[in-house]
């Protein structure tokens, strides 16, 4: 089977990584005031050219920052936009591990103005990782939706936007401001982390949208790959993008359940992107049907390999399950990943990092058996 010419590839990983003691702790220094940004800048410096070393010595294409210079995954770079603030959860969220359920209560997001961007966010990050990269560097950001799904309405200030439909354009103006400054300092690969997407193939999810922010699940879908599509418009022909499609990831635990149908005909073409990184590494993703739906250029990255647990998979089950999936989708429009990042947040998932690298080895050595 032919090599696969640009992203995503038949071995890919989501982005985040487990970050280093040595980083965690420059982190708690820099927050006591012991040490000051430009020596913070420096151990993310060394522990990024790190990583991305190992990710080359594994054998990835493909290469991120581990996204050691964040928090939490979406939160350092939605506040980057003019008008928007961090604000306290205001309803607790039920987060499912396999030890049992438990309840957090995650930051939210207001807007409190018209949007702008002041100046660029993410991308001095990628100028850094290009430059440490032999590998074609990726840049994950956040879904444009993140900035609408969690409050609705009720979470955007009326004055500044009387109406959705200016919200909606304003905001895919900033985040376009942003893709075209990544795409002039060479990007080539952009993934769009979307949650959202896969919360509303949960039935129980679903429901909360109508009954807290008022939206009808259905049209929300659409009102969503509008939204993507403008963000993205313009890009340059030899730009990859994909979406990650994430239920939740913290501290191993997760938020939504359900498989990709009620979802499938709208993510697979009705949003303009190159592929998708779908979570499959257990049945709270459903079965591999929706794949049918997946036209033909696009390509889906299967997410079998969990980054929850550290129990390795076995090369011959992860084989089998391809094959299942091939049964829906073309083998040659199918890829390997870890089913999310291994990190999300500062804190990462329960994981050790042995088994992290085990897990990105166990994906490269698997694609190169199936696809050569």
């Amino acid at each position: 089977m032919a090599p696969r010419t640009r992203p995503p590839f038949r071995a890919d990983h989501v982005g985040s990584l487990l970050r280093p003691p040595e980083l965690l702790h420059a982190r708690d220094r820099f927050r006591g005031g012991n040490i000051d940004a430009a020596a913070l800048r420096a151990a993310e410096d060394k522990a990024i050219r790190d990583a991305v070393k190992l990710q080359e010595r594994i054998g990835f294409r493909a290469v991120t920052d581990g996204e050691f210079r964040r928090t939490w995954w979406h939160l350092d770079f939605l506040r980057g936009f003019e008008n928007t603030q961090v604000v306290p959860a205001k309803v607790k969220v039920k987060f499912h591990t396999h030890e049992g359920d438990v309840e957090l209560e995650p930051p939210a997001l207001r807007v409190e103005g018209k949007l702008t961007r002041p100046k660029p966010i993410f991308v001095e990050h990628f100028k850094f990782l290009a430059s440490a990269a032999k590998a074609v560097p990726k840049i994950t950001i956040p879904s444009p939706s993140m900035m609408h799904f969690r409050g609705g309405r009720g979470a955007i200030d009326q004055r500044a936007y009387p109406d959705m439909d200016g919200f909606y354009a304003d905001l895919a103006r900033v985040y376009n401001e942003e893709v075209r400054d990544l795409a002039a300092a060479g990007c080539r690969y952009l993934q769009l982390d979307e949650v959202n997407f896969a919360y509303l193939c949960d039935p129980k999810l679903r429901e909360q949208v109508r009954s807290n922010i008022g939206e009808d699940p259905n049209r929300l879908t659409h009102t969503y790959a509008k939204l993507i599509n403008d963000t993205i418009a313009g890009r340059p022909a030899d730009m990859a993008v994909t979406m990650h499609l994430c239920r939740g990831n913290f501290q191993s635990a997760w938020v939504a359940e359900g498989g990709y149908e009620p979802v499938a005909e709208v993510l697979f073409n009705e949003i303009d992107v190159d592929g998708y990184f779908l979570e499959y590494d257990d049945e709270r993703s459903g079965g591999f049907e929706p794949l049918r739906l997946v036209p033909k250029g696009k390509t889906v990255v299967l997410g079998l390999v969990t980054t929850k647990r550290g129990q390795l998979e076995s090369k011959d089950e992860l084989r089998r399950r391809i094959d299942q999936a091939a049964r829906f989708c073309p083998l040659d429009q199918l890829a390997l990943s870890p089913q999310c990042g291994f990190s999300s947040t500062i804190e990462g998932n329960k994981i050790r990092l042995d088994d992290e690298i085990a897990k990105l080895q166990l994906v490269v050595e698997t694609a190169k058996d199936v696809w050569g």
